[in-house]
Formats: C-alpha cells, sequence, structure tokens
C-alpha cells in the first residue's frame, strides 16, 4: 500500500538537462520528505548528450563544450555538492587574447572589445580588421539617436544600425553569433545578448554604455567573481573540470545510480495524458505512470512526444544547425606559429570550412602531454551545414587541415585526428524567440499541467543555462507533487 502512494516522475532525456533536473528532484524531494520514484529514460547508450570526454594516450578531447563561463554558478554550485571543487580548473594564466582570421592573417582581436562593441580608442584606430570607412561608421554610433521602443530585433540588426556592416561582419558576428553555430542577421538579441538592447536603450550610444562597464569592472571586482572555487580558477573568465567537463555526468549518475531508474538504449514512443496524471509509452513495449514529467530532450524531439499539435507546431518551429569538430593532435616542434592565445574565428564572409579553432592545449594544461598540442576545429553553420555534413571524415580532415595551414602555417601529419559530428545540436534562437517560449510555456501550464520542458532549445544553451533550467524544473515538480490537489 504504501508504494501504491509513492509519486513517479518521468524525465526524457538524459543529458546535462535531464540529470540535473533527476538530481535535484531527488534532492529537493528528499529535503521535503516527499517519496518519490525517479526514471531516467535515455535513448542512447550513454548519458551527458553534448558532454562527452575523450581520453587517449595523456589527451583529454572535449568531443562537445570544453568549457563554462565562470560568472554562471550553477555548475559551480553542482559541481561543489558533488565533491567536485578540487577538480575545477581555469585557462592557463596570460593566454587570454584570441585572433580573427581575415583574408588569409590572423589578426589580433582589438583589445577592449566587448560584445563587439569596442571600449578603448587606440586598439580600435590601428586594427587592420576594420577600414578608416568602417572604423568613422563604428564611431557614429556615439551620435545616433536610440532606437525607441524595445521589441526583439536580430542581433546583427542592432548591430549594423549601431556600429555599421565591418564592424559586425569582421568582428562582433564571428566572435558572438559563433556561439550558437547562427547567422547573426537571424539571431534574436533578446535571446542571446540582451545586455547590447538594454545598453542602447539605456545609454543610447553601445560604446558609451560598454565604456561605463569596462570601467565599472576592477581587477579586485574580476578576481572574486568565482566565490568557492579553487584558487587557481578565481581569476579566469571560463572554467572547465580537470578530467574533462564528462566528469560532472559521471558524478551525477553515481549520485543517481541508488536513488533513480537510470534506462538507457531506450526511446519514449508517445505521451498519453490521462486526466491529472500521464503514462509514457517506451518504444520496448513499457508503460510508465507519471504524476509529473520533465522533456529534457531537443526541441523537435519533444514534439514528437507530446499529444496536442498546437504545442507540437511551436516546438517544431525552433531550428536547429548541424555542427562538428575536428581534432588534431601534434608534436610541439610542428606548430607553425606561435600558439600563446585561446585560437581564433573567422568571420562568415570569409567563406571557409572551418568557423573557428580552439587552440585547445594552449588554453587548457590538462588537455595534452607535454611536448604536445592539441587543436580543435570547428566546422557548420546555419544555413551552410548541409555541404559540410555530406564530406567523409577524411574529406573533412583534409579541408580542415588546408585552412591550418594556410591560415596557421602548420603542415606536418597530425599524430592523430578525430571527427565528431552533432547533427541538429546547435539551437537558433531567431527573433521572438522568448515570446514564442512563454506561449509554450503557458499552453503546456494550461494544457498539460504537470509536464515541464527544458533544455538548450530553450532558455540558454550553455552547460550552466541547462543545470539553471534542470533545478528550475525540479521545483515546480516538488511544488506539484507537494499540491493537495494532487
Amino acid at each position: 500500500m504504501e508504494k501504491e502512494r509513492r509519486k513517479r516522475v518521468v524525465i526524457a532525456g538524459g543529458g546535462i538537462t535531464g540529470l540535473s533536473a533527476a538530481y535535484y528532484v531527488d534532492q529537493l524531494c528528499r529535503a521535503h520528505d516527499v517519496a518519490v520514484d525517479i526514471v531516467l529514460v535515455e535513448k542512447s547508450d550513454r548519458f551527458g548528450g553534448h558532454v562527452h570526454t575523450g581520453k587517449r594516450d595523456g589527451f583529454v578531447i572535449e568531443r562537445g563544450p570544453d568549457s563554462f563561463l565562470a560568472r554562471k554558478t550553477s555548475i559551480i554550485e553542482l559541481m561543489q555538492e558533488l565533491g567536485m571543487e578540487n577538480e575545477i580548473v581555469g585557462t592557463r594564466p596570460g593566454v587570454s587574447h584570441s585572433y580573427i582570421a581575415y583574408r588569409n592573417q590572423l589578426h589580433p582581436i582589438p583589445d577592449g572589445f566587448m560584445l563587439g562593441v569596442p571600449t578603448k580608442w587606440k586598439p580600435f584606430i590601428t586594427t587592420k580588421l576594420l577600414s578608416v570607412r568602417g572604423k568613422v561608421r563604428a564611431a557614429a554610433d556615439l551620435v545616433l539617436p536610440r532606437k525607441p521602443g524595445a521589441e526583439d530585433e536580430s542581433l546583427g540588426q542592432l548591430l549594423r544600425r549601431r556600429l555599421g556592416d565591418e564592424v559586425l561582419e569582421q568582428i562582433a558576428e564571428p566572435l558572438l553569433a559563433g556561439i550558437y553555430a547562427g547567422n547573426a542577421d537571424g539571431l534574436s538579441v533578446q535571446a542571446t545578448f540582451p545586455m547590447l538592447q538594454e545598453t542602447e536603450q539605456k545609454h543610447r550610444s553601445l560604446i558609451v554604455g560598454m565604456l561605463g562597464v569596462s570601467k565599472s569592472r576592477s581587477p579586485k571586482q574580476q578576481a572574486t567573481r568565482s566565490p568557492g572555487t579553487a584558487n587557481t580558477a578565481k581569476k579566469s573568465m571560463f572554467l572547465s573540470a580537470r578530467g574533462g567537463l564528462e566528469e560532472v555526468v559521471n558524478h551525477l549518475e553515481k549520485a543517481l545510480t541508488s536513488r533513480a531508474l537510470m534506462i538507457k538504449n531506450t526511446e519514449i514512443s508517445g505521451v498519453v495524458q490521462e486526466e491529472n496524471s500521464y503514462v509514457v509509452h517506451l518504444e520496448n513495449g513499457t508503460t510508465l505512470h507519471a504524476d509529473a514529467m520533465v522533456i529534457a530532450t531537443p526541441a523537435h524531439v519533444a514534439a514528437r512526444l507530446l499529444p496536442h499539435e498546437r504545442i507540437a507546431n511551436l516546438l517544431r518551429s525552433i531550428p536547429y544547425a548541424s555542427v562538428m569538430n575536428v581534432v588534431l593532435a601534434y608534436r610541439e616542434q610542428d606548430e607553425g606559429i606561435s600558439l600563446n592565445a585561446s585560437g581564433f574565428v573567422v568571420p562568415r564572409k570569409e567563406e571557409r570550412t572551418v568557423t573557428a579553432c580552439t587552440w585547445t592545449s594552449s588554453k587548457w594544461e590538462h588537455t595534452a602531454p607535454k611536448g604536445h598540442i592539441l587543436l580543435r576545429a570547428y566546422v557548420g553553420k546555419y544555413g551552410r551545414d548541409h555541404t559540410n555534413q555530406q564530406l567523409s571524415d577524411d574529406e573533412l580532415i583534409s579541408n580542415v587541415r588546408r585552412e591550418l595551414q594556410e591560415m596557421m602555417g602548420i603542415s606536418a601529419q597530425p599524430i592523430f585526428t578525430e571527427v565528431n559530428r552533432l547533427p541538429l545540436s546547435m539551437p537558433q534562437y531567431q527573433v521572438g524567440h522568448l515570446e514564442r517560449i512563454g506561449e509554450l510555456e503557458a499552453m503546456l501550464e494550461n494544457l498539460m499541467p504537470g509536464v515541464y520542458l527544458g533544455g538548450g532549445g530553450y532558455r540558454g544553451i550553455g552547460v550552466p543555462d541547462c543545470i539553471s533550467q534542470g533545478k528550475d524544473m525540479a521545483k515546480k515538480v516538488l511544488s506539484r507533487l507537494m499540491d493537495g490537489r494532487m
């Protein structure tokens, strides 16, 4: 009889969002003395989703995300809870600059650019990335009026209007839109970099507003913005885990093993609503009763699971880009140029296969054995991903090596290479995205109470964003389970 009174939560998707949701549902329910059975269903043969670390001959290879912003503390708090505080590492001291590949040359990103906006005059005036005309056009931001109203617009539209085409196409887009593997002219500024719109509304000029932000960030403030992290990581803007980010996944899986039913190699075929609960159908014929559900899958997968067509249509309206990365290992004597930087990005107008390249071993000390270097080249952007997806691994590696030789001068045969394909992995936050997500959440609350959506397709693509969403959904699950109307 006691078992019949227990509530059950089913979580679809065992990526970092689903794992975090399961972990926090367990933690919160135990803290509030709520008896619950947690079932996590993952269709692949491993948990973690895109968070996937490989190890080979002393190299630590991130096949998905390789780091997180130190200011987004949800992952730091989680790692501390999991006993991983001493595993948090920062980038190598002194390796803070990077390059933009322009006309077969690597140009330093001008010092002082914040979100693509110049805040220091000398580096801006002397950079070869912009013509004199482009610099004059960018300086017009100082006198242009602000746009009335605060409706959403594209990142590209805002930056073109304030700073001109050159700043957008040759500096801002490769830095900002590259994070989303997207086109700046299609990305929602409110969903990606809302600070830009807020700065225009508050200060009129982006340059004036960003100058104020730059001056307010004293070295002392920067050094202490990540309290609780290991001393070696406190001054780093980006952080990672010493053994790779998949160590976070491994610790979550270990914490959940005795607390939840963890099912791999199994796909959910559909969800049926029954009064105030749900029946979850698995492709192996099993059915699960659920008092609450977390759907932590890509939006297009969630659209296939949920029975309401209006909800499914909204989910299908969120497009995804397919991307790849090519990992290359070399000996230090093979490098064509000094690699004392974090890497480079490539403007879309350069029409290259490689969209960016992280000099991984320069950035992260733990990623390569002494005397060796590790590079990771990124391939694929929204609207331009189909052609590259058709290439074989050998063709892709050949194209990447040719471009790295042209831009970096590295021509040696790699010790090894690895191609990681991530199909439909990068959600595109198009103009109006947050409004559509709000509509989607309201529709779910009305039509399917107790079903919650989270993951990279909704409110942030980074690992910390996904962890935050997992925790937020867990709080909603707890509230539902404790609701006396259940």
